[in-house]
């Protein structure tokens, strides 16, 4: 029977905390102890359970993850969740196992737990990369101070700002900081196409097309050169 790892979620934020409940139920290999809301509460379900690995927030009032993950027994391993970059080298110095940055992937938690079966020498077969989660029909984004849930069927096209998308909704618009290429790569291939460096679109959104641009509720958006072959391509296939 595969080794069963006692986890720990350590988040201020209500919604960051589900997510993480939601993609963790689908490993087999992982239960949860307890999800805390705060360092406080997570100490007193060190002190009373059998706690593994702790998912550990950085940016927590009061006392934060970094201070908390300081204070703990060493045995007790760390992955750091938190939506800021600039923490990773310090997560990094306390020897956690690994450091994921939100809106966690499923295929991104896979790897952090796999990272800790191999540095706790768990046998090849108790690895989860063979577990293939349900296909999920949403993602969340940060915007705004909070997760926001963005169902696939909505979105009509992505523009990118530099370090900023807008995600332009059917009755909204939602702008989070992120690349297009990290947003691309969460979203099904067979109903989404980049064509131009700025811009993804939605195929079942698609009104008309020429060789040079796409017409979503009205607006033109153009078809770069570098993309054209393959997005016509495409398109006149579907």
């Amino acid at each position: 029977m595969p080794e069963i790892i006692h986890c720990l979620i350590v988040d201020d934020e209500p919604v960051a905390r589900e997510i993480l409940e939601n993609l963790l139920a689908k490993i087999q290999t992982v239960r949860i102890v307890h999800s805390c809301k705060s360092a406080l509460e997570a100490f007193n379900s060190i002190n009373s359970e059998k706690v593994d690995l702790i998912f550990l927030d950085i940016n927590m009032p009061e006392i934060s993850g970094l201070s908390f993950a300081k204070s703990i027994n060493k045995n007790i391993k760390i992955i750091f969740t938190t939506a800021y970059r600039e923490y990773a080298v310090d997560g990094f110095d306390l020897q956690a196992v690994d450091y994921l940055l939100k809106p966690i992937s499923y295929g991104r938690l896979l790897q952090a737990i796999n990272k800790y079966f191999d540095e706790n020498h768990f046998s090849k077969t108790e690895k989860v990369e063979e577990f293939i989660p349900e296909k999920d029909d949403y993602i969340f984004v940060r915007s705004d101070r909070k997760m926001v849930k963005i169902n696939f069927t909505e979105i009509n096209y992505i523009e990118s700002l530099s370090d900023y998308i807008k995600i332009h909704l059917t009755d909204k618009t939602v702008i989070t900081r992120e690349t297009i290429s990290n947003i691309e790569a969460k979203l099904p291939q067979n109903e989404f196409i980049r064509i131009h460096r700025s811009f993804i679109v939605s195929l079942a959104s698609i009104n008309s097309f020429t060789n040079e641009y796409v017409e979503i509720k009205g607006k033109e958006i153009s078809i770069s050169r570098s993309f054209k072959n393959e997005v016509l391509k495409r398109l006149e296939k579907n």
